[in-house]
């Protein structure tokens, strides 16, 4: 066993064989594919004509505790290609034989075994089966193309997690649980939130209570914005391909891009980012030092293929909007320019109810631009600003962006996941390449250091983690509908319209219920929709002119005078303000 991979992570990876087994086991005709550790867990990939069933994974499971008791014992061989060719050419296995054939010549090829069963494999792995012990669970079935390409053939891929112990196996049990019942696709369709269809894959389509939800997002953005000194521009959604060449984003980020056919011999792009766009904006007119720096923010819409298999909700789209900013500044200024984005970014979350952030410093990546002396300044220079913020702060190796290094902020939510959102970059690169410049005190001409900055990141997928982490339950200013007004009859209509008016006329976000139905069906129908607050009206509300108030989520009612109504929700919908 390695001292260099996790024990989880073996753990997780011999429960992948496993599985392997018991399925070959109960299905002798299926063929295996891959078998990778994932994050929690593991899935496996196999080519079965009929589709496992619900029902099929509680028996592979029962299968899978069997092989557990049996122990068998684990060994490997270190194997020619020919003789791994003909090894699973003579078992039917298709897939591995292709695995192996596209593997380098160079490249050493292990066989491991667990009895008599055996796959072609890296490892390393446990002594036995049962070293693994009982705490896994699988836990759905899926479809994946082989090698993520719909050209190729449909597999059926099992998902499973496996843990050191039943404890903490009960715990993800229950967090996934949780999860379901927060998962925003669910919540969005009944909160009338947003949909997606087949003929804008990854695309959304933004409701009216969404769309609201998403512009208050925006709204709140622009006026920390303001605050911290940036000024905002918008840039065109498509460009020519002349310019994503220019800037790089072709050749290195060329597959996620969308292009068009030739146009009177042009070639246009959808942007996947919105920095060569900022860029454009920062070359019109004469630069000199004294102008920075120059903080200029964007929510532009920017568009990645992604394949459609990975697509998930808000979570993962191909069109999305991203709160970007670029700071244009001198090398000297690098460090209080970062560290008044952390400043920013760390106090963002808070207003959202994040309060539990963690910061990972992720360093160049194999896929870049530059070389490697203006590499070594940039992330000199990041790490110089992390220093300086006194922030704890992790490493993440070759994850940087391809033009810079980068810091990513990652927010736990309510039930302990992770999302990696706001990013900080160091650009040395961009700017050379686009011909961005400044005169400096020498009266030369410099490139800029740019800083990319996003702290929602996508907008969608924002929207996605604040409706998981608040289940639904938005706090009030953010809610779509703030409050609603239900009579118990008809005759308090008159009532009810002027209540509504008063509160909508003062920027609350407020409907009426008029509906002909029993109050108690009222109730329990705005209840559905999370609205914080339902304003219930009945003869002596509108005799005593108050209005009896009950908050979602609590037992307990209130009444209010109708003159205090207004002040009442104008501090309880107020926008976090921090000036």
């Amino acid at each position: 066993m390695s001292n260099n991979e996790p024990f989880i992570d073996i753990l997780r990876h011999d429960t992948a064989h496993v599985l392997a087994m018991a399925v070959q086991e109960l299905f002798p005709d299926t063929q295996v594919t891959i078998g990778p550790v994932i994050e929690n867990g593991f899935y496996y990939d196999f080519d079965r004509k009929e589709p496992f069933t619900e029902k099929d994974l509680g028996t592979i499971e029962k299968k899978m505790k069997e092989i557990v008791n049996r122990d068998e014992k684990t060994s490997f061989k270190v194997m020619s290609r020919e003789d791994a060719i003909k090894l699973f050419s003579d078992k039917g296995e298709n897939y591995k034989v292709e695995i192996i054939k596209d593997l380098p010549e160079s490249e050493e090829l292990k066989v491991y075994y667990h009895g008599d069963w055996f796959d072609l494999c890296k490892g390393p792995h446990l002594e036995s089966t049962g070293k693994i012990g009982k705490a896994f669970k699988l836990t759905k079935v899926a479809g994946a193309y082989w090698r993520g390409d719909s050209n190729n053939p449909m597999l059926q891929r099992i998902y499973g997690t496996a843990w050191e112990s039943q404890e903490e196996l009960d715990n993800y049990l229950n967090i996934l649980k949780e999860a379901e019942k927060r998962d925003h696709r669910k919540l969005g369709r009944e909160l009338d939130l947003f949909h997606f269809q087949e003929e804008a894959q990854g695309s959304v389509f933004w409701h009216n209570n969404g769309w609201t939800l998403f512009r208050t997002l925006i709204d709140y953005m622009r006026k920390r914005q303001e605050e911290a000194g940036y000024e905002e521009i918008n840039t065109p959604d498509i460009m020519d391909k002349s310019l994503w060449v220019k800037s790089g984003h072709l050749e290195k980020f060329g597959d996620n891009m969308f292009t068009t056919e030739p146009r009177e011999d042009r070639v246009y792009a959808l942007k996947p980012m919105n920095c060569p766009g900022g860029v454009q904006v920062y070359k019109q007119g004469l630069k000199s030092y004294r102008d920075l720096p120059l903080r200029v923010a964007e929510f532009g819409k920017v568009h990645r293929y992604e394949p459609s298999g990975a697509l998930h909700g808000l979570m993962r789209v191909r069109a999305f909007t991203q709160d970007d900013a670029h700071i244009f500044c001198t090398e000297d200024q690098i460090t209080e320019e970062s560290k008044k984005v952390c400043d920013l970014v760390l106090s963002i979350y808070k207003d959202f109810g994040f309060e539990n952030v963690s910061i990972k410093f992720s360093d160049r990546p194999e896929q870049r631009v530059g070389n490697d002396d203006v590499w070594d300044k940039s992330e000199a220079a990041l790490r110089e600003a992390m220093e300086a913020t006194g922030l704890k702060y992790s490493f993440n190796p070759g994850e940087g962006a391809f033009y810079g290094p980068k810091l990513e902020f990652i927010l736990k939510d309510a039930i302990g996941r992770e999302w990696q959102c706001g990013t900080l970059q160091v650009d040395l690169n961009l700017p050379e390449r686009l011909d961005a410049s400044y005169v400096g005190e020498d009266g030369l001409k410099h490139n800029p250091v740019m800083l990319h900055r996003a702290l929602f990141g996508s907008l969608e997928r924002f929207i996605g983690i604040l409706i998981e982490h608040y289940a639904g339950n938005l706090p009030i200013w953010l809610s779509p509908v703030q409050a609603v007004v239900a009579p118990i009859t008809s005759d308090i209509n008159e009532y009810a319209e002027s209540v509504f008016s008063s509160l909508k006329n003062n920027g609350i976000r407020v409907e009426k219920d008029l509906r002909n139905e029993k109050i108690s069906y009222k109730i329990r129908e705005n209840s559905l929709k999370k609205i914080p607050y339902q304003l219930i009206l009945g003869k002596n509300e509108m005799e005593d002119n108050t209005v009896t108030l009950r908050e979602f989520g609590n037992d307990k009612q209130e009444k209010i005078k109708f003159e205090k109504l207004n002040d009442f929700f104008q501090k309880k919908c107020m926008m976090p303000s921090h000036q």
